[in-house]
C-alpha cells in the first residue's frame, strides 16, 4: 500500500519494519487512515530529499495476504502470515550482487506460479485447503488455526483445553536460532519452494515433496503416540551456479516433531547447547548450517537460510501477530466447562506397582508333524477320499435325538458342489458374480451346523472368503444394521443360506426378501444339494498350500455397538489348528461335544476347523435344545463316550440347576472340558460348583480346562489336560481395591472385596505373550501390574477389514521396555483382555477392555459389577440372570448404569428393597456409586442371537429414553462428585459487559440470584411472625375453620381432615404430655415414629409448642422388622433422642418378640403413646429466644445405607417456606397434592412445614 511510493527510496531496515507495522495496524483497524498518514510521513520525512542508493541494504517487504485474487499467492494449510519480497526481488538482486552480499529469500507458502515439477503435491486431504483463500474482512478468523493440517490436530488431541490465539504456520518453527541448534518442525505434505523471481526458473534448487517431507500418516501416528521422529530434508544442488540462490540450495533443513500442544514459538532465542534427541533407527543425521561471509545463516522451516538481521525484523511482526489486541467477541462467551469441573485429586495412599519389569513369555515350540496337511482343504480332501464313511458332524433336534449325520465323504463332495456352483452358476460366463477372493455371507440358523459347515468349506475350495453372520429374523433385529454395514464394507453381494432358513426369512407381499435396514442388496443362494448343479467330471478345485490369502472374516461387536470384520489368513488358520491340536492333544476319530456357536470363536475353531484337520467326530448341541434340556450336553457326553466337550460357564451353571441326582451320568470318558469363557474371572464359581457336584460322577479336577480367546488374537491361552491329579490349578485371591488401580495385591479370601481368579493355562505353542499398559505407549507392565495382553504369533488375525487405522492400533503393536527399546522386531496383536502372567508362565485374566469403566480414575469391570448384583439376595430376583452393566458419560466422567429384567411376580416393594441392597453391596465391595439402576419387565431387553442381552442396543435405548423401565432408582449424588465449581463474581468489568450489561464480567457469568424475600409481602400481617408456632396460633385465631390438611385413603376417599384450630389444640395437648409425662426440657430431642398422616403433623407442632426438637423417623415395616428396625434404632441413637413418641399400634410392635430379636427392648428411650392425650392446656407455649436456635433435625438414609442429619434453625425454616411459596406461586385458591414420604427432605417440608406456613400466608389447602 504505502511501499508503492517508496520503490526508489533506500530506507533503513528499522524504518521499513516500522512502516510494515503501521500498515498492519491500519489493515487491522487499530489506527485510522489519518493517523496512519501522519505517522508514515513523520517516518519518511527525513529521507525524502535523499536520492536512492544502488548498493544499499536489502529491502524487505512484509505484509499480510488479504486479497482474494492476488496471482500466485495461495495460502497453504496453516500458513497464515506470508513474508513476500517478490516486488523487490529483481531490484535487490542487482544490489546484492554488486555489494557481494548473499540474497535471502524466504516464503511461508506454496507458490502457484511454480511449474508442476517444483510445486508441492496436493494430497486429496488437503486439496480443498490448498485452493481456499482468506476473506479480507475476516479478522475473527485470522488468528485461528482452522486450516492447519491433520497432523497438528492429532498432536493436540490430548490438549484441547489449551486455546492459543496465535497463528500456527507449518513452516514457522524458528526464524532466529543458533547454528548449533537442532531446529525441528513437524513435517508437512508440501515443501516450501523459492519464488521464481529470485531463482529464475532453477528447477534443481528447490527440494521436492518426496525429498523434503515425510509421509503425513506416518507423522500423525508418531505424534499420537508421543514419539519423537527426526527426518532430514534434502535438496539437490546445481553445480556451476554463480548466484547466491544456487549456493543456498545445498543447505539441508532439519525437522523434528515435538509433542507440544502449543504452536511453534518463533520469537524466542534458544540456548547455545543443542537439544539431545533420541533418534529411532533409520534416521539420518543432518549437517550444521554453514556460514557465508560475515553473516551468520539461520534455517527456516523450509530449510532456506535467512539472515539474523532480517529475522530480527520479522520477529517484531510475529510478535504483533502473537498478541491480538481484540480477540473475537464470541471468545468472551466460551465457558471452559472442563476447567470449571472439580478435579479429582489422586489418592496419595493408592497402591502403585512395585515389581520389576516383566519379560515376554514364550510358548512351547510348535511341533512339526509329518502327517499334518499343507492346508485345511487338503485335510478335507484326504479324509473325504480315504475315510468317506467316517462321521464328521452329528446334529440334534429339539428332542435330543440325532437329526443328521454328516460324513467326511459327504462333506467333501457337497463342498465341491457348492464351490463349483458359486464360481460358475452365479452370473454369466463372461461376467460371473463371484470370483476368487470375493466375500460372500453365510447366513445359517444355529440349529443347522451341517449346512453351514458345507458352505464354509465350499467357499474355501472356491477360494472365496466366507463371512458367517447371524440370521436376520426381523428387519429391526438388535445390531442388524451394523451387520449390514460390515457386509457393505466387505463388498458382499451374495448370501449363502439353507432352504429352511430361506423360507423363514421375512418376505414382502410379493414373496421377495426385503432389503434389511443398512444391508446391501443381496442375492440369496440356497446351498442344498437338490438346488445345485453337479460339477463336471473334469472339474476339480485348485487346492494350494496355505498362504497369506484371506481365509474367512469373523465379525466382532465392539463396545459401542459397531461391528468389525477380523480377517484370518489361510496360513494363520492352518497354524491355529496345528497349535490347538498340539495344546489339546487331539487325535484321529475322537468325539467332541460342542455347545458353542459354530459360526465364530471357540465353537468355530474346535467344532468346524480343527476337528476336520484331525478327522474328529463333532456332536453339535443347538441352543434350542439347551433351553429345553440344560442337561443334554452331559447326556451326549455319556452316550457317545466323548473325550472333549466345549461349553461355557453358563452351560455348567444351568446343568447344575437342572441336575436331579440322575444315576446314569458318567463323565469318566472326558479328558478335557474346555470352558470357552474362562477369561471371565467369575467363571471359577461355576467350575468349582460343577466339580463338586459331578466329581462323584467320574469328573476329574484336571479335566476342567478354561481358555482365553479373542476375535483378534484367536486362542490366547488354554489350560493343558494333564494326567497328574495332584497338581492343583493355579488361582489367586486379589484385592478388588488394588485392581481398580491396575495393581496386583494378594488378599485373604475371607474378605468381601476380593476377586478370586483362576489361570487360563499357558501361552499357545509358537506364540509370544506380554502385558502392556492399556493407555498410551505400549510399554511393558511390571510383574505386579494389570495390563492388556498382547500376542505375537502366526496364528492370529491380521486386520480389521477395510479399516487400516484401527488395524494399525490393534494388529501392529510394538511393545517397548521402560527405556524405549522394542521387545521384538515382529508386531504384536492386542487381545482386548486385561490380565497378567503369573508364576510358572500361567496366564490370568481379570477382565476385558470392552467391559472396562474408568470412574474417577479407577478401573471397574462390568463383569465384576454383574457378579455382585447377581449375588444379592434374593438371588433369583433377576429373571434368568439377564442383567446389563454399562457406563454413560456425565460431566466428563463415566457413570455406572445397571439394567436388569425382574421376575414377573415381583412387587414394587420387593424391587426397591433389592435395588437398595444392590447399591449397598456395590458401594461396600467396589467402593463406587451407581448412577442409575433400572428394572424392566421380563423378556423386554434386546437379545443376541444366542439369547444373551445385546449390551450396546440396551445402552442406546437408555440414552434415547426408550427403555421403559417399571422401577428406577437413580443416585447421582453418590457418584457425581466433580460438580462445577461455584461461579465467582469478577471484581473488574470485562469488555463484554459493555454490550450485554453487568451480567457478564469477562468470559464467565458472574452470578445469579433470586428475588429478595425481604422486599415482598410488605402488607402481609404474617411477616411479623417469625416462628412456625406463632404462625399456627395466629391462623387458629383468624381462620379457625380453614381446612389445612385432607388425608385420602387408597380408594381416593377422604380419610380425615384437619383445620387450623384442630391442629392448634392437638399440638397443645401433645406439649402438655411431653412436659408432664416425659419430663422434657427445652431443647430435648424427640423421635417421632409415625406412619404418614395427621398424627405425625400434630406431634411435630406439639414438640415446637413444648420447646423440643422433633426428628421424624420412618416406622419399621411389620413384615420385615429384622432389617428395618435397626435403622430406626440407629437414627434414635445418633440423634440422641430423649423420648420416642408414636401410636399405640407401633408401640406394641416395638415391644413384640420379633422386634426384641432385632433390638433389645431396654435399649429404647422412654416411649410415649399419643393415642390417649391429656385434656389440659399448657400454661405457656414456648417461644424461641433466638431465631438461630434449632427447630428440627432432618435425618435421611441414603441408598447405600449412609445416615446423614441436617440441622435446621427457625430462621432457615421460615425462609425456606416463604421461598417455596413465592417460587411455586401458591395462591389461596390452590390445592396441592403431595405423594411423598413425610420423613426427610422435600417431602417432610411440604407435609409438615410449607403446608402450614403457606396456608398461614395464602390460605392454601393441601391434600395428602
Amino acid at each position: 500500500m504505502a511501499d508503492r511510493g517508496l520503490e526508489g527510496m533506500a530506507l533503513p531496515l528499522e524504518v521499513r519494519a516500522r512502516l510494515a507495522e503501521l500498515e498492519l495496524e491500519l489493515s487491522e483497524g487499530d489506527i485510522t487512515q489519518k493517523g496512519y498518514e501522519k505517522k508514515r510521513s513523520k517516518l519518511i520525512g527525513a529521507y525524502l530529499p535523499q536520492p536512492p542508493t544502488a548498493n544499499g541494504a536489502a529491502v524487505v517487504r512484509c505484509r499480510l495476504q488479504h486479497s482474494e485474487g492476488a496471482p500466485g499467492r495461495a495460502l497453504h494449510s496453516g500458513n497464515i502470515g506470508v513474508c513476500d519480497i517478490r516486488d523487490a526481488a529483481v531490484r535487490e538482486r542487482a544490489a546484492s550482487t554488486a555489494g557481494n552480499r548473499p540474497l535471502f529469500y524466504f516464503r511461508f507458502g506454496v507458490d502457484q506460479a511454480l511449474p508442476p515439477e517444483r510445486r508441492a503435491p496436493v494430497t486429496p486431504a488437503s486439496s480443498t485447503r490448498y485452493h481456499r483463500r482468506r476473506s479480507s474482512g475476516s479478522r475473527d478468523e485470522r488468528y485461528r488455526s482452522d486450516v492447519h493440517t491433520e497432523a497438528v490436530q492429532a498432536a493436540l488431541a490430548k490438549h484441547k483445553e489449551r486455546k492459543m490465539a496465535v497463528p500456527m504456520p507449518s513452516k514457522r518453527r524458528s526464524l532466529v536460532v543458533q547454528t548449533s541448534m537442532d531446529a525441528y518442525t513437524p513435517p508437512d505434505t508440501s515443501s516450501g519452494s523459492e519464488d521464481e523471481g529470485s531463482v529464475q526458473g532453477d528447477s534443481q534448487g528447490t527440494p521436492t515433496s518426496s525429498q523434503g517431507s515425510i509421509n503425513m500418516e506416518h507423522w500423525i501416528s508418531q505424534a499420537i503416540h508421543g514419539s519423537t521422529t527426526s527426518t532430514t530434508s534434502s535438496s539437490s544442488t546445481q553445480s556451476g551456479g554463480s548466484g547466491a540462490a544456487h549456493r543456498l540450495a545445498d543447505v539441508m533443513a532439519q525437522t523434528h516433531i515435538e509433542n507440544h500442544s502449543a504452536p511453534p514459538d518463533v520469537t524466542t532465542y534458544t540456548s547455545e547447547h543443542p537439544i539431545q534427541v533420541e533418534r529411532p533407527q533409520g534416521s539420518t543425521t543432518s549437517r550444521t548450517a554453514p556460514k557465508y561471509g560475515n553473516a551468520e545463516l539461520m534455517e527456516t522451516g523450509d530449510g532456506v537460510p535467512v539472515s539474523s538481521r532480517v529475522s530480527a525484523k520479522i520477529q517484531q511482526l510475529v510478535n504483533t501477530l502473537k498478541r491480538p489486541k481484540r480477540p473475537p467477541l464470541r471468545e468472551f462467551f466460551v465457558d471452559d466447562f472442563e476447567e470449571l469441573l472439580e478435579v479429582q485429586q489422586p489418592d496419595p495412599n493408592q497402591p502403585k506397582p512395585e515389581g520389576a519389569q516383566m519379560l515376554a513369555m514364550r510358548g512351547e515350540q510348535l511341533g512339526v508333524v509329518t502327517n499334518w496337511p499343507p492346508s485345511l482343504e487338503a485335510a478335507l480332501q484326504r479324509w473325504g477320499t480315504i475315510s468317506p464313511k467316517a462321521p464328521c458332524l452329528t446334529t440334534m433336534d429339539t428332542n435330543g435325538k440325532p437329526l443328521y449325520i454328516l460324513t467326511y465323504g459327504k462333506l467333501w463332495t457337497r463342498s465341491m458342489k457348492v464351490a463349483y456352483n458359486i464360481l460358475h452358476k452365479l452370473g454369466t460366463k463372461q461376467e460371473p458374480m463371484v470370483r476368487p477372493g470375493d466375500r460372500v455371507a453365510l447366513v445359517f440358523p444355529n440349529n443347522d451346523p451341517a449346512a453351514s459347515m458345507v458352505a464354509f468349506y465350499g467357499c474355501l475350495l472356491a477360494e472365496v472368503v466366507p463371512v458367517p453372520i447371524e440370521v436376520p429374523l426381523t428387519r429391526k433385529d438388535a445390531g442388524s444394521q451394523q451387520i449390514g454395514f460390515l457386509l457393505g464394507s466387505c463388498g458382499v453381494t451374495v448370501a449363502l443360506t439353507s432352504d429352511a432358513c430361506h423360507k423363514g426369512l421375512p418376505k414382502s407381499p410379493t414373496g421377495e426378501i426385503p432389503q434389511f435396514k443398512g444391508w446391501p442388496k443381496l442375492l440369496w443362494f440356497v446351498t442344498e444339494s437338490k438346488h445345485l448343479s453337479k460339477p463336471p467330471r473334469d472339474w476339480f478345485p485348485h487346492i494350494k498350500d496355505a498362504n497369506n490369502d484371506t481365509a474367512y472374516i469373523e465379525y466382532k461387536t465392539c463396545k459401542d455397538g459397531s461391528v468389525l470384520g477380523v480377517t484370518v489368513t489361510r496360513i494363520a488358520l492352518l497354524t491355529h489348528c496345528q497349535a490347538l491340536t498340539q495344546a489339546c492333544g487331539y487325535t484321529e476319530a475322537e468325539t467332541i461335544v460342542n455347545v458353542l456357536d459354530f459360526k465364530k470363536d471357540v465353537g468355530l475353531w474346535h467344532g468346524i476347523l480343527t476337528s476336520v484337520m484331525n478327522m474328529m467326530h463333532v456332536i453339535s448341541i443347538p441352543y434350542s435344545l439347551m433351553k429345553v434340556n440344560p442337561l443334554s450336553w452331559i447326556q451326549k457326553v455319556c452316550q457317545y463316550k466323548a473325550k472333549v466337550a466345549c461349553v461355557k460357564s453358563r452351560d455348567m451353571h444351568w446343568a447344575l440347576v437342572a441336575h436331579r441326582d440322575q444315576r446314569d451320568i458318567n463323565l469318566s470318558s472326558l479328558r478335557m472340558l474346555i470352558v470357552a469363557d474362562g477369561a471371565n474371572p467369575w467363571s471359577i464359581s461355576s467350575c468349582d460348583a460343577f466339580l463338586n457336584v459331578f466329581q462323584s460322577k467320574g469328573l476329574r479336577q484336571e479335566v476342567i480346562c478354561p481358555c482365553a480367546s479373542s476375535p483378534e488374537a484367536l486362542t490366547v491361552a488354554i489350560r493343558r489336560p494333564t494326567d497328574d491329579s495332584n497338581q492343583p490349578p493355579g488361582r489367586g485371591v486379589l484385592s478388588m481395591h488394588g485392581l481398580t488401580y491396575g495393581v496386583i495385591r494378594v488378599d485373604s479370601e475371607e474378605k468381601l472385596s476380593v476377586l478370586t481368579v483362576q489361570d487360563v493355562g499357558l501361552v499357545m505353542p509358537g506364540a509370544i505373550m506380554c502385558s502392556v499398559k492399556p493407555d498410551g505407549i505400549p510399554q511393558l507392565c511390571r510383574t505386579d501390574e494389570i495390563g492388556e495382553l498382547c500376542v505375537c504369533a502366526i496364528a492370529t488375525g491380521t486386520s480389521y477389514y477395510g479399516l487400516s487405522g484401527m488395524t494399525k492400533n490393534t494388529f501392529e503393536v510394538f511393545p517397548v521396555t521402560s527405556s524405549g527399546a522394542p521387545v521384538s522386531e515382529y508386531p504384536f496383536v492386542r487381545t482386548g483382555l486385561l490380565g497378567f502372567i503369573g508364576p510358572g508362565g500361567l496366564v490370568f485374566v481379570v477382565g476385558k477392555m470392552d467391559g472396562l469403566m474408568v470412574v474417577s480414575g479407577r478401573r471397574h469391570n462390568a463383569d465384576d459389577i454383574v457378579a455382585t448384583a447377581l449375588a444379592v439376595e434374593p438371588m433369583k430376583f433377576v429373571y434368568r440372570g439377564r442383567i446389563a452393566v454399562f457406563s454413560v458419560t456425565v460431566l466428563h466422567d463415566e457413570r455406572i448404569v445397571i439394567v436388569a429384567e425382574q421376575r414377573p411376580d415381583s412387587t414394587e416393594e420387593d424391587s426397591f428393597q433389592w435395588m437398595s441392597r444392590v447399591l449397598q453391596a456395590i458401594d461396600s465391595i467396589h467402593q463406587v456409586g451407581v448412577y442409575c439402576l433400572a428394572l424392566v419387565p421380563a423378556n423386554t431387553l434386546p437379545k443376541t442371537p444366542l439369547g444373551g442381552i445385546h449390551l450396546s442396543e440396551t445402552k442406546q435405548l437408555f440414552l434415547e429414553g426408550s427403555l421403559h423401565p417399571c422401577n428406577v432408582l437413580m443416585c447421582p449424588h453418590t457418584c457425581v462428585t466433580n460438580l462445577p465449581k461455584p461461579r465467582q463474581k469478577q471484581p473488574e468489568i470485562g469488555p463484554a459487559s459493555v454490550m450485554v450489561g453487568n451480567l457478564v464480567s469477562g468470559k464467565r457469568i458472574a452470578q445469579a440470584s433470586g428475588r429478595d424475600l425481604g422486599q415482598i409481602e410488605d402488607n402481609d400481617q404474617a411477616r411479623k411472625f417469625l416462628f412456625l408456632s406463632e404462625v399456627l396460633q395466629w391462623r387458629a385465631q383468624t381462620t379457625p375453620d380453614h381446612v389445612l390438611y385432607t388425608l385420602l385413603n387408597c380408594r381416593g376417599t377422604i380419610a380425615s381432615s384437619l383445620t387450623c384450630v384442630q391442629l392448634h389444640k392437638r399440638a397443645e395437648k401433645i406439649a402438655v404430655m411431653l412436659m408432664e409425662r416425659g419430663h422434657l426440657q427445652d431443647g430435648d430431642h424427640v423421635a417421632l415414629v409415625y406412619p404418614p398422616g395427621i398424627d405425625l403433623i400434630a406431634a411435630f407442632y406439639g414438640c415446637l409448642y413444648a420447646g423440643c426438637v422433633p426428628i421424624t423417623v420412618r416406622p419399621p415395616h411389620p413384615q420385615n422388622i429384622a432389617t428395618t428396625l435397626p435403622t430406626v434404632k440407629m437414627i434414635v441413637e445418633v440423634s440422641r433422642s430423649a423420648c420416642l413418641m408414636t401410636t399405640q399400634l407401633i408401640c406394641k410392635l416395638l415391644r413384640s418378640r420379633e422386634a426384641a430379636a432385632a433390638v433389645d427392648v431396654r435399649a429404647w428411650p422412654p416411649i410415649l403413646d399419643t393415642d390417649d392425650l391429656p385434656k389440659k392446656r399448657p400454661a405457656q407455649i414456648y417461644k424461641p429466644s433466638n431465631p438461630d436456635t434449632l427447630a428440627y433435625l432432618d435425618f435421611s438414609v441414603s441408598t447405600t445405607g449412609m445416615l446423614a442429619g441436617v440441622k435446621m434453625s427457625h430462621a432457615a425454616t421460615s425462609a425456606f417456606c416463604r421461598s417455596i411459596k413465592l417460587q411455586c406461586e401458591l395462591y389461596p385458591s390452590r390445592e396441592v397434592a403431595i405423594c411423598l414420604d413425610p420423613y426427610c427432605g422435600l417431602g417432610f417440608v411440604l407435609w409438615c412445614l410449607c403446608s402450614h406456613e403457606i396456608t398461614a400466608f395464602s390460605g392454601l389447602r393441601l391434600r395428602h
